[in-house]
C-alpha cells in the first residue's frame, strides 16, 4: 500500500491512497472459503460448490468490501499517524478521479480531499481587558421578585362587577347579520375572559361595569386581533377562523377578581417550607437579595460569552477552506441546498470560528472535565428547574433522583460536558484578558442586547 500527500495550500490537502493485489488478496481468499463452506446449491453437497463458481458469484462482491475496509482504516489511521488537524470530513478529490474497475483491476488508487483547521494565534495582550457587567441587584428587582410570588399564591375570589382585573366565565352564541343567534352555530360554553387581555379599547369599556348574568355583544376578531387566541375562544379550527368574523352574545356566568397572597410569615412558609430559617418580611429581601444576586451571574455570564466570542473570533481573523466546507455540508446534508449554504454559511462560520478557538484553549491549557463536574451541573440544572415551579425548599432524594434522570440521557449528558469545557475556557480566558467590571441596572443590560 502507497500513501501520499500533496499539499494545495495552507488548508487544503490532496492524500493519495494506492491498495495493491497484495494488501487484500488473503483476506479475499479466507472470505471467499467462507462463502464455500456455507455455499448450498443444487447439484452440490454443502460446502463443495467449485471454488471458481464462488469467485464468479461473490468475488466482485467480496474484493469490493475488503478495498473499502481498507481504505477507511487506512485513512484514518494516516490523519492521526500525520497528526492532520481536519475540519469535516474527507471527500472523494474533486482534482484527482480515480476510475474503478474491479472487474479488471488488481491495483486500486483513491484520491481525497482535505480540509485543513487553521494555525490559531490569540494575543491577549492586544484584545486588552474584556467588560464583564455586573448587575446591581436594587430594591425594584427584589420587589419585582416578591410580587411574582406575592401572584403566584394568590387565587381567584368572587366579584359583582367586573373592572380592569377582573376575569370571566361565560358563553358564547354566534349572532347573524341581524342580531339573532345562529341556530346550531358556535357556541363554546364556560369560555375564560380577562379584560386586561382585549385589545380592543371600545370593546373593553363595553365589559367595564358588567355583572353576571348580563349579556354583552361583540366581535371576537376585533376584541383580541389575535387569531390564534380567538380560535381557542371559540373551540374551532384555524381554517375556520375566517368565517367567525362577526358579533356573538357573550352571557357572563362569573366573574372573579385575582387577589395577591399577603406578603407575611405565611407566605414566607408557602416559598421555603416550614423549617425555613426565613421568619421575617425584611429576612425575606435579604434571602431574595443572595438568590437574585446568584442567579443573575448566569446572565452576566452568558453576556460575557457573547463579548469574549466576538473578541477573540475578530483577533484571531482566522481562515478557512470555506469551499471545502460549503462542499462538505452539501454533501453529507441531503435536504440542504447549495443556496441554503451559501445564505447561512455566515452563521455557521463564525459558530466554527468560536469553537476552534475553544477548543484550541482547552488544549493548550488541558482543561478536563470530570464525571463529578457532570453530576454537579445535572443537580444545579434539577435546582433550578423545581425552582421555576417555586419549590425552593425540594428534598435531596429528589434532587438527586431528578439530576440522575437528566444523566441517563446521552445527548443532554454530552452536551453538559461541552458547556463545562466551555465555562472552564471562559475562566482562562477571564484570567488571560483580564476584566473591566462595569455595574449596570437590570434594563441597562437587557438594552444590551438591542444594540
Amino acid at each position: 500500500m502507497k500513501i501520499s500527500k500533496t499539499s494545495i495550500d495552507d488548508l487544503n490537502l490532496v492524500v493519495k491512497i494506492i491498495i495493491e493485489k497484495q494488501d487484500y488478496e488473503a483476506t479475499v481468499n479466507e472470505t471467499l472459503k467462507e462463502y464455500r463452506k456455507k455455499a448450498s446449491m443444487p447439484g452440490f453437497r454443502k460446502g463443495m460448490v467449485p471454488a471458481g463458481l464462488i469467485k464468479k458469484m461473490h468475488g466482485k462482491a467480496a474484493l469490493a468490501e475488503e478495498v473499502n475496509k481498507l481504505l477507511s482504516r487506512e485513512l484514518t489511521k494516516y490523519i492521526a499517524d500525520e497528526k492532520l488537524e481536519i475540519l469535516g470530513e474527507p471527500l472523494p478529490s474533486l482534482t484527482e478521479k480515480a476510475i474503478i474497475n474491479f472487474d479488471s483491476d488488481a491495483d486500486f488508487e483513491f484520491a481525497f480531499d482535505l480540509g485543513l483547521s487553521p494555525e490559531i494565534n490569540l494575543d491577549f495582550e492586544k484584545i486588552g481587558k474584556l467588560p464583564y457587567y455586573e448587575i446591581t441587584v436594587d430594591d425594584q428587582l427584589i420587589d419585582n421578585q416578591i410580587e411574582g410570588y406575592a401572584n403566584r399564591f394568590g387565587e381567584n375570589i368572587p366579584a359583582e362587577v367586573v373592572g380592569e382585573k377582573e376575569t370571566m366565565l361565560g358563553d358564547f352564541a354566534q349572532l347573524d347579520s341581524e342580531g339573532n343567534v345562529v341556530e346550531g352555530g358556535i357556541s363554546p360554553k364556560n369560555v375564560q375572559i380577562a379584560v386586561e387581555l382585549i385589545k380592543d379599547e371600545a370593546i373593553q369599556k363595553l365589559f367595564i361595569g358588567a355583572k353576571v348574568g348580563d349579556v354583552l355583544k361583540f366581535n371576537p376578531k376585533v376584541a383580541f386581533a389575535d387569531d390564534h387566541e380567538v380560535t381557542h375562544l371559540l373551540k374551532v379550527k384555524h381554517d375556520e377562523i375566517e368565517s367567525v368574523n362577526c358579533d356573538f352574545n357573550f352571557t357572563i356566568n362569573t366573574i372573579n377578581t385575582f387577589i395577591a397572597a399577603p406578603i407575611d410569615e405565611a407566605l414566607i412558609k408557602k416559598i421555603y417550607g416550614d423549617e425555613t430559617e426565613v421568619k421575617t418580611v425584611e429576612d425575606l429581601r435579604e434571602k431574595i437579595h443572595t438568590e437574585l444576586k446568584s442567579n443573575l451571574l448566569y446572565s452576566s455570564n452568558y453576556r460575557f460569552l457573547i463579548d469574549a466570542k466576538e473578541a477573540l473570533t475578530s483577533a484571531a481573523a482566522l481562515k478557512l477552506p470555506e469551499e471545502f466546507l460549503k462542499r462538505w455540508l452539501l454533501e453529507t446534508n441531503e435536504k440542504v441546498t447549495a443556496e441554503q449554504i451559501e445564505e447561512e454559511f455566515g452563521t455557521f462560520r463564525k459558530d466554527l470560528d468560536w469553537t476552534l478557538i475553544r477548543t484550541k484553549l482547552a488544549k493548550d491549557n488541558e482543561i478536563r472535565v470530570q464525571e463529578s463536574d457532570i453530576a454537579a451541573m445535572a443537580r444545579e440544572m434539577a435546582q433550578m428547574q423545581f425552582a421555576q415551579y417555586g419549590m425552593s425548599n425540594v428534598p435531596e432524594e429528589y434532587l438527586d433522583n431528578y439530576a440522575n434522570s437528566i444523566l441517563q440521557n446521552k445527548e443532554q449528558k454530552q452536551k453538559m460536558a461541552e458547556k463545562k469545557i466551555e465555562d472552564k475556557v471562559l475562566e482562562v480566558i477571564k484570567e488571560k484578558s483580564g476584566l473591566v467590571f462595569k455595574q449596570v441596572s437590570q434594563k441597562e443590560f437587557d438594552d444590551l442586547f438591542e444594540k
